[in-house]
C-alpha cells in the first residue's frame, strides 16, 4: 500500500522558514522522481518542485526559486522541502505527490504565513 505521510506545517511570521517532510512506503521511493505541490486558499492544485531519483536534478516554480529548496533521503525513503522566506502567498496545503499534478499526493500539511 502506498503511503506519502506529510509533516512539519505549522504557522510562521513573515519571512520565517520551516522543513517538510515526507515519509514514503509502499513503492520503490529511490526510483521515483519526487515532486512537492501545494494548495491555496480558493486555488486548484500548484506544482511547487521536482526532485529526480538520485537528488542530483532539481527544478522549481518561479515563485519559489531562489527561496525553497527540496532533497532527498533515499536511505531513508523521505522527501524534503526547506522553506525559508516565507510570505503571506505561500500559504497553502502542501503535499508530496508521485507526480507532478499532484494525483498520487499524500494528506498534505498545512503552512501559514501570518503575523
Amino acid at each position: 500500500q502506498v503511503q506519502l505521510v506529510e509533516s512539519g506545517g505549522g504557522l510562521v511570521q513573515p519571512g520565517g522558514s520551516l522543513r517538510l517532510s515526507c515519509a514514503a512506503s509502499g513503492f520503490t521511493f529511490s526510483n521515483s522522481w519526487m515532486y512537492w505541490v501545494r494548495q491555496r486558499p480558493g486555488k486548484g492544485l500548484e506544482w511547487v518542485s521536482s526532485i529526480h531519483t538520485l537528488g542530483g536534478t532539481k527544478y522549481y516554480a518561479s515563485s519559489v526559486k531562489g527561496r525553497f529548496t527540496i532533497s532527498r533521503d533515499n536511505a531513508k525513503n523521505t522527501l524534503y522541502l526547506q522553506m525559508n522566506s516565507l510570505q503571506p502567498e505561500d500559504t497553502a496545503l502542501y503535499y508530496c505527490a508521485r507526480d507532478e499534478n499532484g494525483n498520487r499526493r499524500g494528506q498534505g500539511t498545512q503552512v501559514t504565513v501570518s503575523s
